[in-house]
């Protein structure tokens, strides 16, 4: 999948969309789209610095309010 030619912050704006479902929609757990999509912000985010285990770094950069992480699930 090519997410290249997307802006970032709009990859993020869907990823945040999708992940807020996750309870009401667990199949996405296990689309392929949503698995290649996370992968990829992973990636980027560890070339800028960013350590995907604190889930606090990773919210952050996703543009989330760190700590929101339980508050959202």
């Amino acid at each position: 999948m090519n997410f290249i030619d997307t802006q970032l912050a709009d990859w993020k704006l869907v990823y945040r969309v999708l992940h807020g479902q996750l309870s009401r929609q667990p199949d996405l757990l296990d689309s392929p789209f949503f698995e290649a999509l996370q992968g990829y912000l992973q990636r980027i985010a560890r070339q800028e610095g960013v350590d995907g285990t604190d889930h606090g770094a990773w919210d952050e950069w996703l543009g989330n309010q760190a700590g929101r992480c339980t508050l959202r699930n």
